[in-house]
């Protein structure tokens, strides 16, 4: 019988084919120590719609023939497992809690490609520290329960944070007390004129509680200083005067949405044309404001500080926005984020991790950005739009989605890149890791997240957790995954993933 491989593909997995295969019976429960009944019962309520029934889970470490035993290694090694299937048990070892909900994770998904699984051994640990989807809630706003389900998704593909973009020039997503003028005339609307809205500090604490219950660290991302038009509904007297290019005309006359303007809510896709005042202390007075807040309510150690598209400002006011921005983060103990236009300046908070946006194969000088993030000696958050940007039109007919960035973008592009391979001096080391973005300006729905994000979520699941090379791990390859996403198709589908059915993919 051969073994299915999991997806991200394990570092190790060896099969026994001397031994008999364990079987799934009617007897057999999740049997765990008291610390790990949290994740047993999330094992428990992802197994019950694929084997039919929901698994008693005890928590006396006495198993039996038939049971599934969650149990812990002897030393801490954060986020890494062993799965051990012997024919009349599986064993699962988490290196600390977050190895043993991924050892689940890796259970649920052979188990729901058969109740009779071959004798095996997998032995696995992540690639990257950093494995991020975000969540754009600006274009479009998703109350917290959508929010949840996604953070359910990602990190059953062993995804470890969730970055959210809570602002853009479509709204302002997060109540800040000190600044209630934001929410209050800037949360309204969403893109193509929908409704918007915002999430209070009760709202945000569910959501990060939420994800830390499934191991995942949140993200608060206010960009800054171009998409800020929101901003100019609250504070208009920090803003810029807008500047419309041709780029902007051109976008409009393709997508609609108006010609921006001012003291007026924005429903259209342009980018650039806000920005803030990069020499005004009151804008750092602002931002002092919503950082201190969001550090408050944010117990992870990043906050995104944007810091991309600002097409209307001259390089040396970006420069100086960003270093005052960044080293206002610093300051408040986070580790600041910016993306990867911020390299321009020499003078960012010197912690500052820059996230790359551009292309697998760069362009503009945006690997030479990239690289200041790594020569002041911090590390890069990989996000290659033509590859795993899950705004990405699938085809060409895809219903919701946009092509500007090389697109439509198949599975196949979003599996076939190396993050080593990005960005020449850019190595291994250097890479902290890597995020598939989902921007949301034609994206309204929660079943339009899914068919953009699944399957090409699963292939940047692979980038961030699997090995490299395919010589060193057989199942890294094209060929695998496709089959191994396919063989998830009844999973997906038990838990309510509108998943797009690509013809890529060969499905179960």
């Amino acid at each position: 019988m051969p073994a299915f491989a999991p997806v991200p593909c394990p570092r190790i997995q060896t099969v026994d084919a001397t031994a008999a295969p364990f079987a799934l019976s009617e007897a057999s429960r999740l049997v765990t120590v008291p610390a790990g009944r949290a994740t047993a019962e999330l094992a428990a309520a992802a197994l019950a719609p694929v084997v039919g029934r929901t698994l008693e889970v005890a928590d006396d470490l006495r198993p039996a023939d038939g049971d599934l035993v969650l149990e812990y290694l002897a030393e801490d090694t954060p986020e890494t497992y062993t799965l051990t299937v012997e024919p009349t048990r599986i064993r699962v070892l988490g290196g600390d809690e977050a190895g043993l909900f991924y050892g689940v994770q890796t259970l649920v998904q052979l188990l729901a490609a058969s109740p009779t699984i071959p004798a095996q051994t997998i032995d696995d640990a992540p690639r990257f520290a950093y494995r991020g989807v975000m969540l754009d809630v600006a274009r479009h706003f998703f109350p917290v329960e959508v929010v949840e389900g996604y953070i359910d998704r990602a990190a059953a593909l062993k995804f470890n944070a969730l970055h959210l973009h809570l602002t853009d020039d479509q709204g302002w997503r997060i109540r800040i007390d000190s600044r209630p003028e934001l929410t209050d005339n800037a949360s309204g609307t969403s893109a193509l004129g929908d409704p918007g809205g915002f999430y209070s500090k009760d709202d945000y604490a569910r959501i990060v509680r939420h994800a830390a219950s499934r191991h995942m660290i949140v993200v608060p991302e206010v960009d800054a200083p171009s998409h800020t038009h929101a901003i100019s509904l609250a504070y208009p007297e920090l803003m810029e005067p807008i500047v419309l290019s041709d780029h902007i005309r051109e976008v409009v006359d393709v997508y609609g949405g108006g010609i921006p303007e001012a003291g007026r809510p924005y429903t259209g896709f342009a980018v650039g044309f806000s920005a803030l005042k990069a020499h005004d202390d009151a804008t750092y007075a602002f931002l002092g404001d919503v950082y201190r807040e969001l550090a408050e309510m944010t117990p992870g150690p990043y906050l995104h500080v944007g810091g991309d598209e600002a097409l209307g400002m001259s390089d040396d006011d970006f420069a100086v926005f960003m270093d005052r921005a960044t080293a206002l983060v610093s300051d408040l103990g986070k580790t600041p984020i910016a993306w990867h236009e911020a390299g321009s300046s020499s003078g960012l908070s010197p912690d500052t991790i820059g996230q790359y946006w551009g292309f697998v194969t760069p362009t503009d000088g945006m690997d030479e950005k990239t690289r200041t993030f790594v020569r002041a000696g911090a590390r890069v958050i990989l996000s290659p739009a033509d590859a795993i940007y899950l705004d990405m039109k699938l085809t060409a007919d895809s219903p919701t989605g946009l092509t500007w960035a090389n697109g439509p973008t198949s599975v196949h592009d979003a599996y076939a890149w190396e993050p080593t391979a990005i960005i020449d001096g850019i190595g291994e080391a250097d890479i902290l890791g890597v995020e598939a973005p989902l921007w949301t300006e034609t994206v309204r729905t929660p079943g339009d997240i899914d068919a953009q994000a699944f399957p090409r979520i699963a292939a940047a699941a692979e980038a961030a957790w699997s090995p490299a090379a395919a010589a060193a791990v057989p199942e890294r390859t094209w060929d695998s995954f496709r089959a191994r996403v396919g063989a998830l198709g009844p999973l997906w589908r038990a838990q309510g993933i509108a998943f797009a059915p690509a013809d890529e993919i060969d499905w179960a």
